[in-house]
């Protein structure tokens, strides 16, 4: 059975895109095994021709060449069908993230560089530099989308307050999030900030960083290098208790004739028609198996029993190691009035 990829708007700004989207971090060795080019420009173009559409990437990824990679899936006629969405702000050692106004433009220069563009669609502020007032961060923004360098602006792992800030300056059409069965800490506020602006909600990791697809057993498929090896959930303490998790998602799915991954896609997409979720895979298959999700119904009892397994509580372990990368609840920045222009 093929799935029609539905379309939606991804916020009250008028960019509109599938309904699901394809995470690109993946394919250019950001886990560690790098993929062939070739195969993987097939693979961005087989998702173009299925109908999903909204690409998802950033300058960190590899670093570089990920962004190298879409530029070169987006030649021969590619590029018009797409809503192409890149990201700025973490550097190279992760744990530094610039907003200033002047690294926001050389940024974004960089980005059209590389994936051969003249206009990034949807360009967000990757990680929020907690040194720089969001209002300096989002004037430059403001500027590249009168320019025509950026069509529509998105924030990443950004607080309510931050939110209302940036969307002060200039209307934010996303924010993208880790949000799935067992990322649920952006429920309480982060999601009702968004709605209430009308913002749209892109779903990062909405399988759990494949978690939800293999299991307990994804850990001895990861290669050397691939840094979900050391984050806290994957570690052995917390494997038993978040291993019982993905078994219960598992039991349902045989019950609804679908796969684990399915079920926890479809739970993401049953969240409202203002929730783009964008699973990544390096394979046509798994690629296949993800759109399908979309024909996945629940009805709220299902929803409700899904989220019986994988409450807040239940999950064992953070979402990263130490400081490794800051999330929405390290986003606050200083005051305007605190800004001195260089």
């Amino acid at each position: 059975m093929t799935t029609t990829v539905r379309r939606m708007k991804l916020g009250s700004q008028g960019l509109e895109v599938s309904a699901q989207g394809l995470g690109c971090m993946g394919m250019s060795g950001r886990y560690g095994d790098l993929k062939p080019e070739a195969d993987m420009v097939a693979l961005i173009r087989h998702a173009v021709d299925a109908g999903v559409t909204l690409l998802d990437t950033s300058d960190v990824y590899g670093p570089h060449t990920n962004e190298l990679l879409l530029g070169k899936a987006l030649q021969g006629g590619t590029r018009g069908k797409v809503q192409l969405a890149t990201k700025f702000g973490i550097t190279g050692t992760f744990q530094d993230v610039r907003g200033d106004p002047a690294y926001v433009r050389e940024a974004c220069e960089g980005s059209l560089a590389r994936l051969a563009v003249d206009c990034i669609d949807l360009y967000y502020q990757h990680r929020i530099d907690t040194a720089v007032p969001i209002e300096a961060t989002m004037g430059e923004l403001k500027k590249l989308v009168q320019e025509g360098k950026i069509k529509y602006i998105g924030l990443s792992e950004a607080s309510p307050s931050t939110i209302r800030r940036a969307h002060a300056v200039h209307p934010i059409t996303a924010v993208q999030l880790e949000w799935s069965l067992w990322s649920r800490d952006v429920e309480q506020d982060v999601i009702p900030t968004c709605r209430e602006l009308g913002i749209g909600i892109v779903a990062y990791s909405p399988l759990g960083r494949g978690f939800l697809s293999k299991g307990p057993k994804l850990v001895e498929t990861l290669p050397e290098g691939d840094f979900r090896k050391s984050l806290p959930r994957f570690q052995p303490e917390n494997m038993e208790k978040n291993g019982a998790i993905f078994e219960r998602v598992s039991a349902m799915a045989a019950t609804k004739g679908c796969t684990a991954s399915q079920l926890a896609l479809a739970w993401v997409h049953h969240q409202g028609s203002d929730v783009c979720p964008i699973p990544g895979t390096t394979r046509v298959e798994n690629f296949s198996q993800n759109v399908a999700a979309l024909s996945v119904k629940l009805t709220p009892e299902e929803m409700a029993e899904l989220e019986s397994f994988a409450s807040v509580d239940a999950v064992q372990g953070d979402r990263y190691h130490g400081n490794y990368l800051k999330t929405w609840k390290d986003s606050e920045t200083p005051p305007m009035s605190s800004w001195k222009a260089t």
